[in-house]
């Protein structure tokens, strides 16, 4: 594709890359990653549809569920169509705007499925004081937040790809993954890159930092509160209600600060470790979080069991 060794201001395009070393089998591979993205968007999907069917679900607790399942929608969604070109078809290349836009929609997404993680992270309230938890929780106040987790997602991340489009590229247009990624594109510019550098980490403090810290003492004061029940069933109980939720967030939390950090000090890995961190990061929470609440949670499971227990008889 003659890119290299020349200047310009934008490239045409970047390449993107699958898993090195293996690009031989990168079909068989496909065929796990459609499996995968199947099970999200399906097991997503479900969740939003049972919670808007069975009125007893509309509950504070489910709707934000409804958002987890909104925003891993999305997230899947924005990775799907360049995922597939690589590893089913092989096609590598995607326009430089197109990048822009993915990785646009992939950091936001990331945002706003972390602030509703925070905002999930209440149960305190309800172990504390449950008749108050949808007093406090009100329709209005829920529909609030998730505004607030799409407005800040989209206000902080908009100028990702306005700061982008200022920088030069004269390097290497490979990326390092099947998907395009802020710190990933910014690496490939030969323009001084410290705005970028610097807007990356006030994003990662504002957003991913800020939830993660709340979200940690919410935990504290709920194991206070806990704490503070006299019988050990009472303790156990109020503990199992946490479960799924922080499943969800070792889920999130985990590969995507440890992908941070490969980013932050990428010349002591190995570039398989980029890869499979990355993909851990985009492909493990849609995948596992309907699958988490599904099995943790008895009034989704009794919720889809009569779903499809009614459509069997409808089909009779």
């Amino acid at each position: 594709m003659g890119f290299k060794n020349n200047s310009w201001f934008q490239p045409p395009s970047f390449l993107l890359r699958g898993i090195p070393g293996m690009e031989a089998v990168q079909i068989w591979i496909s065929i796990p990653l459609c499996v995968m993205y199947a099970i999200a968007l399906l097991g997503n999907f479900t969740i939003l549809f049972v919670i808007k069917t069975i009125s007893s679900l509309h509950e504070p607790q489910y709707i934000f569920l409804s958002m987890l399942a909104a925003t891993d929608v999305g997230l899947s969604l924005s990775t799907l169509p360049t995922v597939l070109n690589v590893f089913l078809l092989n096609h590598r290349e995607i326009e430089f705007r197109s990048c822009l836009a993915q990785m646009f929609f992939i950091h936001t997404f990331s945002s706003m499925e972390s602030a509703i993680l925070l905002v999930m992270a209440d149960r305190f309230v309800a172990i504390r004081n449950p008749l108050q938890y949808t007093v406090v929780l009100t329709p209005s106040r829920i529909i609030g937040m998730g505004l607030a987790a799409i407005v800040r997602g989209v206000v902080l991340m908009a100028p990702l790809p306005i700061l982008l489009n200022r920088l030069s590229f004269c390097k290497d247009i490979v990326l390092s993954h099947c998907y395009c990624f802020h710190p990933d594109v910014m690496k490939l510019s030969c323009s001084p890159i410290r705005v970028n550098i610097i807007y990356g980490l006030f994003l990662v403090l504002c957003s991913f930092g800020v939830d993660s810290l709340f979200i940690v003492i919410s935990y504290i004061l709920i194991l206070k509160t806990v704490l503070g029940i006299v019988s050990k069933d009472g303790q156990l109980k109020a503990l199992n209600t946490c479960v799924s939720h922080i499943s969800t967030v070792c889920i999130f939390y985990v590969p995507l600060i440890v992908l941070a950090l490969i980013h932050r000090f990428g010349t002591f890995t190995t570039p398989l470790l980029h890869v499979t961190m990355a993909n851990i990061f985009l492909f493990l929470t849609p995948v596992l979080n309907p699958l988490v609440y599904s099995l943790k949670t008895k009034q989704i499971r009794s919720a889809v069991q009569k779903i499809c227990k009614n459509r069997r008889n409808w089909l009779k």
